[in-house]
């Protein structure tokens, strides 16, 4: 993958960095690849919001073990010590793993924010987890928080028209299969998924405006990860083939540069 792109400023407030780590295996899902820390810290010295937040971090971790996403509010949710919250996990994965990847965050939080900050998100390669203070500025669903293109690029007949097809794919996908789809399109593997509680069209639009951040950014890149504030879409391409399907497609069609 490439170096990692400088920091997108998030409400002025929230700052996304991604990870300098190595990239490891897809079935790694506890890799870090972003995070978003607010500047302030809780500001109630009674200590009322983080002990709401260890609430909100108890009851996100105890539901991973049922389901893919939730979301909920610890403390009274008129005061601004009450902390409102949220967790993913991809869509394809089975409860055990969710959850083994949820606990992950909040230690993550604590390492690459530090504590107590007001707001904060964390993304790993098969869950993210953000939470804020009631009261905190909402974002746009489609904000741009991270993105990463592959440093491998290829050039021949049809390569781009097969990214942009492959990632066409990704909007119908979502639309029919409930705000989550992965696939694979003439070697490109392709995944996309849209917040849990965002509506079908709402989901579409966020999902067509991450494909076309992937378009302008990533170009002739083999790969692609685009993190919107509600969804994000990513593709492989894969010279043999996308591993497991089965098909293979000649090497001598692209050139790497």
């Amino acid at each position: 993958m490439c170096p990692s792109s400088k920091s997108h400023i998030f409400l002025l407030i929230l700052s996304i960095y991604s990870s300098t780590s190595s990239s490891s295996s897809s079935l790694d899902l506890t890799k870090f690849i972003y995070k978003g820390c607010a500047n302030q810290k809780f500001q109630d010295p009674s200590g009322i919001s983080s002990q709401n937040l260890k609430s909100l971090y108890q009851t996100l971790i105890t539901q991973s073990s049922s389901t893919n996403f939730f979301n909920t509010t610890t403390g009274n949710n008129q005061l601004t010590t009450s902390v409102t919250g949220l967790y993913q996990c991809r869509g394809d994965l089975p409860n055990s793993d969710c959850n083994t990847c949820v606990k992950k965050i909040p230690e993550t939080i604590q390492k690459v924010c530090g504590g107590d900050t007001i707001a904060a998100r964390v993304q790993l390669d098969g869950c993210y987890l953000r939470y804020e203070v009631v009261g905190f500025p909402p974002a746009s669903p489609t904000d741009l928080l991270f993105k990463q293109c592959g440093s491998g690029r290829a050039s021949g007949s049809g390569f781009d028209d097969r990214i942009e097809s492959a990632l066409g794919q990704i909007v119908n996908g979502v639309a029919s299969g409930k705000g989550y789809y992965a696939g694979e399109f003439e070697s490109v593997y392709v995944l996309g998924q849209c917040e849990g509680d965002l509506g079908s069209a709402d989901c579409v639009n966020c999902v067509r405006s991450a494909v076309e951040n992937a378009r302008s950014a990533c170009g002739s890149s083999i790969s692609g990860q685009i993190y919107l504030q509600e969804c994000y879409v990513s593709y492989t391409y894969y010279p043999n083939g996308v591993p497991g399907s089965g098909k293979l497609i000649h090497r001598s069609v692209y050139c790497y540069i």
